[in-house]
């Protein structure tokens, strides 16, 4: 500092003015900030200007003398300085220019004109206060702004914010009173549409609050309000949406429209990414005949879809257990972990074909060791169909016993008439065939046969009562008791009468009588007869006899002869040749009659002749008649009357027919 500068000289005029600098460039700053500047600026140009401490001779005071010392003279000059602001001004003229020129510039930069933002940008601006007006935040651009409360107030937002925090707010183009204006609300809502968008463009997740139920879905809340459809929440359909409120979820935008604001989202696609990222993981490590673990996720009637972690796979009804199984709920449980086998896997359709009986003892191993044929054994009906019953004799090993093989009965009958399932039932083991799991089994072996005893209980001769159960062309069977029956041929339906077909007599159920004619219990044979109940022929064959003369009527003729009718219901034969008498060769090549007419030339349907018994078959119930022998047996008899007559020995049959005629 030099003691030549005079101490009543005025301030250098070269120095700039730093308030009004400051002043000048604060029309767009807040009064708090231009009063701060200029206080700071005040303060600083005092320092600056201060001379070191010294009495008035000049003389340098010491820093710790008293106030009195450092200030003996109040009084001012005709300047207006007081003579330590003289003597400083004086000192400052000692101080480097340089120094003094880069203190200015730095409080010049300090105190700059702030840069005003944009209309429409945004910013993160620290809270000043919070004031009945609104939200008073600075933006870090040496303003102010004000977020006015009516914005919270419109937009249903209470004012979570306090002085120090941080908010997101947007310029807007209005002033007032002094504070540039501030919208939080739009500045929230462009962030977040920005948000939306670039989730939606890079396909990104969004994470959201479920807040409403709403027809055919739920609203999330994802900073705005986005509509997630019913069918894009699981992977499976949700029925129950109510229970999904108030849940955080992450969700994926399908589609938007900024400036309807619609945005629909999507919850299923997330899962389905992590769902096929698991699959093709999984589907790398997977064979066919490897053993996984699972979890059932799903039962049907057909078969339970297990969970592998990442692809399901089926585990078909019939490959749950051995054995049959009425539905797969009674062997496993929704949630149950179990251990499977890969049976088939194709990778291009992503299907899966599980077994969990393979992993189980297979019991056909030791069938054919166990249950050898003609082994009874008892079992269980778990299945009946038209051509059988299915019998359960252990856990996993099923037989089959055939509708054949279930009554001794000809006459089959469906099975469902005989058993019905959960019927009790021992069977005999009639083949085992293990290689194709099959066994066949019969129900009826167990039963009494009724053919073995049929010849002491049904001897031949004797009267059974039985039911006409079928008809055929050569006759009719009967069902005399469960699983025996006896045909009746036709030839033994009547003893008169020309039948047929037997539904000329009979149809199917009538009851009739019939006699035993023959048992064959090695075939399973029964002869029956009806027309042998009356049996007519028996007393004929007992009133008659051969060579005897009887009248009997012709019932009708045919090319080999005429049937005679003896009495009621028998019939007897008179062949042509016993009709015609016997003729020289020449004489019967004269006659070219036909066979027929040969017959009826000499007999006459409905006429009564003497026939000659020629022949007797009581067991055929056949008998042959003579007319010719007949007739020359009655000629005998008149000649012989005739000669006994006449007494003559010499008489001829001429005589005695002539004779004959004379007396007619």
């Amino acid at each position: 500092m030099s003691s030549e500068h005079d101490p009543n000289l005025p301030p250098s005029t070269d120095e700039p003015n730093v308030t009004e600098a400051a002043a000048e460039n604060s029309s767009h700053v807040s009064p708090t900030i231009v009063s701060q500047a200029q206080s700071a600026v005040g303060a600083a140009t005092a320092v600056a200007r201060a001379p070191e401490p010294a009495n008035v001779a000049g003389t340098v005071v010491p820093a710790n003398a008293p106030d009195t010392a450092r200030v003996p003279n109040q009084a001012s000059d005709s300047s207006g300085a007081t003579p330590e602001i003289a003597s400083g001004e004086a000192a400052a003229t000692e101080v480097p220019e340089a120094e003094s020129s880069e203190t200015m510039d730095q409080l010049l930069d300090q105190f700059s004109t702030p840069q005003v933002a944009a209309e429409g940008e945004i910013f993160d601006g620290h809270v000043l206060a919070v004031t009945d007006a609104g939200v008073v935040v600075d933006v870090g651009g040496k303003f102010e702004g004000l977020v006015p409360a009516q914005e919270f107030a419109d937009s249903g937002v209470e004012v979570q914010f306090g002085p120090g925090q941080t908010i997101e707010v947007e310029r807007l183009h209005e002033q007032r009173d002094g504070y540039v204006l501030l919208s939080h609300v739009r500045a929230h809502r462009r962030r977040v549409w920005e948000r939306i968008e670039k989730s939606h463009r890079e396909h990104a997740s969004l994470t959201g609050k479920i807040v409403e139920r709403i027809k055919g879905g739920l609203v999330v809340d994802v900073g705005v309000r986005a509509f997630l459809p019913a069918s894009q929440i699981e992977l499976r359909p949700v029925h129950d949406l109510e229970g999904w409120k108030d849940r955080q979820i992450e969700v994926r935008v399908l589609k938007l429209n900024r400036k309807r604001g619609n945005v629909v989202v999507s919850r299923r696609a997330i899962l389905e990414e992590e769902q096929n990222a698991k699959r093709d993981a999984l589907a790398a490590t997977l064979s066919e005949g490897s053993v996984v673990k699972g979890r059932v996720k799903n039962i049907t009637d057909y078969g339970v879809f297990v969970d592998l972690g990442g692809m399901d796979g089926l585990l078909h009804v019939s490959d749950l257990v051995w054995g049959r199984v009425p539905h797969p709920s009674t062997v496993v449980q929704p949630g149950e972990d179990i251990e499977v086998q890969i049976l088939k896997f194709d990778k291009e359709k992503q299907r899966l074909s599980l077994g969990r009986k393979q992993l189980l003892p297979d019991p056909w191993a030791t069938v054919p060791e166990r249950f050898t044929v003609g082994t009874r054994v008892h079992g269980k009906i778990v299945g009946v169909t038209d051509y059988g019953a299915f019998v359960q004799i252990e856990p996993g090993v099923e037989g089959l016993v055939h509708v054949s093989e279930m009554s001794w009965s000809k006459h089959t009958k469906h099975p469902s008439k005989i058993v019905k399932t959960g019927d009790e039932v021992e069977v005999v083991v009639l083949e085992v065939k293990a290689d194709q799991r099959r066994i066949s089994l019969g129900l009826r072996q167990t039963l009494p046969d009724p053919w073995e005893a049929a010849a002491e209980k049904y001897p031949v001769g004797s009267i059974v009562a039985g039911r006409v159960r079928n008809l055929a062309d050569f006759g009719a069977f009967v069902e005399i008791e469960e699983g025996m029956e006896g045909l009746i041929h036709i030839s033994d339906v009547s003893w008169t009468e020309r039948i047929k077909h037997p539904s000329e007599k009979f149809k199917k159920g009538d009851s009739i009588e019939a006699r035993v004619l023959k048992v064959d219990s090695q075939n399973r044979r029964l002869s029956l007869g009806v027309k042998q109940v009356n049996d007519i022929w028996a007393n004929w064959f007992s009133a008659h006899k051969l060579g005897e003369v009887i009248k009997g009527k012709v019932a009708r003729t045919t090319d080999f002869g005429a049937f005679i009718e003896l009495a009621d219901g028998i019939e007897g034969l008179c062949h042509i040749s016993e009709i015609e008498e016997h003729r020289v060769k020449g004489e019967r090549d004269k006659t070219k009659l036909p066979r027929d007419a040969r017959v009826t030339s000499v007999l006459t349907a409905g006429q009564e002749y003497d026939f000659k018994i020629l022949r007797l078959e009581p067991e055929q119930r056949k008998i042959s008649l003579s007319y010719r022998a007949a007739q020359k047996q009655a000629e005998k008899q008149d000649m012989e009357s005739f000669r006994s007559s006449r007494s003559s020995p010499n008489a001829t049959i001429g005589d005695a027919i002539l004779a004959k005629r004379q007396l007619i």
